[in-house]
Formats: structure tokens, C-alpha cells, sequence
């Protein structure tokens, strides 16, 4: 079982969650979850969309692979996570992707240059 990590008022990140730690984020408000994982990855949860969706959750399944990530992948991300409903638990399989994410998405809104933000990412080991 993962840590749910509340970010701020309007995303969470977490590792592969359990489909109880599913049904406790929407008792808690959250309206969406963006998956960052690919389908051939270990350990993901079975009919994870129609099971989150039963929920009343937004779904978005994003396939992304950490050494993939770039400003054209970000960007494709960073809409999604503006249209989704908030707030938006963001997941993978141990977080790091999610957590990579997140900083982008965060430091690009704050002014920070997505290169700037990018080797950050890399330098502290999330990519």
C-alpha cells in the first residue's frame, strides 16, 4: 500500500493505491485521478478505469515512461490536468513519475522555464 502525498489544495500524488485507498479519496472530495502507467507494468489494479469510475471519479490513463518525459509529453499532461475536475490524485506505480510531474507542472505555473524545472527533476533523482 502507498502513501497518498497531498500536494496542495488541488493535486495528490501516490504510488499504485489499493482500490480501498480509491474509495477513501473520493469519500475525501476528490474528483479525479490521472494514471501515469503503462499497461505492461507489474502490479496494476485490474479494470482500474471502470473501477474508479464506479466511484464517480474522472479517469484519465496517461501512458508515460519517466526517461520519455519532455516538454511536448508535459504539455499533453499539463491539459489534462487543467480540464480534469479538482481535486486530482495523480499516480504510478512508486510516485516518482507523479512527483516529476507535479514539480513541472507547479515550477512552469510559478515562471520557472520547463529546462529549468527539468534538470531539477533530474538532478534530485524523480527522472
Amino acid at each position: 500500500m502507498h502513501t497518498i502525498r497531498k500536494i496542495n489544495n488541488e493535486l495528490a500524488i501516490a504510488g499504485q493505491i489499493t482500490l480501498e485507498q480509491f474509495q477513501k479519496i473520493a469519500e475525501d472530495g476528490y474528483k479525479s485521478v490521472l494514471n501515469l502507467r503503462l499497461a505492461n507494468e507489474k502490479g496494476l489494479l485490474e479494470n482500474e478505469q471502470e473501477k474508479i469510475e464506479l466511484l464517480g471519479l474522472y479517469y484519465v490513463n496517461l501512458p508515460t515512461k519517466s526517461e520519455e518525459i519532455n516538454y511536448q509529453v508535459a504539455i499533453q499532461i499539463f491539459q489534462t490536468i487543467a480540464q480534469l475536475p479538482k481535486p486530482i490524485l495523480i499516480h504510478c506505480d512508486n510516485s516518482l513519475r507523479s512527483a516529476a510531474i507535479v514539480l513541472l507542472y507547479i515550477g512552469t505555473k510559478q515562471g520557472i522555464s520547463f529546462e529549468q524545472v527539468l534538470q531539477k527533476t533530474i538532478k534530485i533523482g524523480l527522472i
